[in-house]
């Protein structure tokens, strides 16, 4: 994995646990869903210099990559 790869998959990681964190109480997203533009703006940027930009396969294989053995479901 190429470095920018790996910052791409990382900033992507890092925007998934945000959302996540941010939409736990929906009667307090509205408060928080404003703290997520910066994690988007990090992994757009990441995204587009990595050339990941609409290529989500690749990326969710970086993403798999990085975190063996999570796939993103909640049992």
């Amino acid at each position: 994995m190429r470095h920018d790869e790996r910052a791409a998959a990382q900033a992507y990681v890092r925007l998934l646990e945000a959302a996540r964190a941010v939409l736990t109480d929906p009667a307090d997203a509205p408060l928080y869903i404003p703290l997520l533009a910066s994690p988007i703006k990090e992994a757009d940027e990441a995204l587009r210099g990595a050339g990941l930009s609409g290529n989500e396969d690749r990326l969710f294989a970086l993403v798999r990559a990085l975190r063996p053995g999570r796939t993103g479901r909640r049992g």
